[in-house]
């Protein structure tokens, strides 16, 4: 078999627009399900049974089964119901590839983040939750303000990993028709029968984003991190010279 440089070259333009789609299905998925997943971590830590049940079962079932046995359910098993195919509102939507996987992806990934997040909030210090109440905050001014922000900070780099995840998981777009970058390699290995040039150009590609997001997501974890002041030394305090 003749490994061709040349192939990988030729490929390098259509894949890359396949990046885009990736970078576009991954880039959402993780904005909508950090929004769904702060108020899912913030009910999983409530200790009332009622309230916890609803966020327990979703986060239960989503980390529970493939993301690809999900992206089947929602692309497949939602069209095969009579009330969803004449739905004016939800199968415009659900018959698209792309929605599906998006709905699958954000769903996914925010059942994941949910218990980062929940972590991340019982990991918060427990002396500065009492402050919090001595300086007289409400429980809702105490999330805003204390417990969530420091939250997030503690939870960033189990979070960047879940976007890394995000980012390999998203190649099961291309088992819907999607033409990601998996996808798109699929369809040129399809013409030209070459799988390892391809699919080689396509794992660099993948290996390009994942340092990129890594690189950012170290800049802002060490932007937010907190270090304690240094304090001056008294000079009686400071050893012998």
């Amino acid at each position: 078999m003749d490994f061709s440089f040349e192939l990988i070259i030729a490929s390098l333009p259509q894949l890359l627009t396949g990046v885009g789609m990736t970078l576009q299905l991954v880039a959402v998925a993780v904005a909508l399900g950090f929004f769904i997943a702060v108020p899912v971590a913030i009910l999983r830590t409530s200790r009332n049974p009622l309230v916890q049940a609803l966020p327990f079962s979703y986060v239960f079932f989503f980390r529970g089964t493939p993301l690809l046995v999900q992206i089947f359910l929602i692309y497949y098993g939602l069209g095969s119901f009579e009330v969803v195919r004449n739905s004016p509102l939800l199968w415009p939507i659900l018959r698209e590839a792309y929605w599906c996987a998006l709905i699958a992806f954000t769903l996914n990934t925010a059942a994941y983040s949910a218990e980062i997040v929940r972590g991340a909030i019982m990991a918060v210090p427990f002396g500065e939750i009492e402050a919090a109440k001595a300086i007289g905050m409400t429980r809702v001014q105490a999330f805003r303000r204390i417990i969530l922000p420091r939250a997030f900070r503690i939870a960033l780099p189990a979070y960047g990993n879940e976007i890394i995840f995000m980012i390999k998981g998203s190649a099961l777009a291309s088992t819907i028709t999607l033409l990601d970058l998996t996808g798109m390699a699929r369809k040129i290995v399809a013409r030209t029968y070459k799988p390892v040039e391809v699919f080689l150009a396509a794992g660099i590609l993948y290996l390009i984003i994942v340092y990129g997001v890594t690189w950012v997501l170290k800049r802002v974890e060490k932007r937010l991190s907190i270090t304690p002041p240094r304090l001056p030394v008294k000079a009686e305090d400071a050893g012998p010279v």
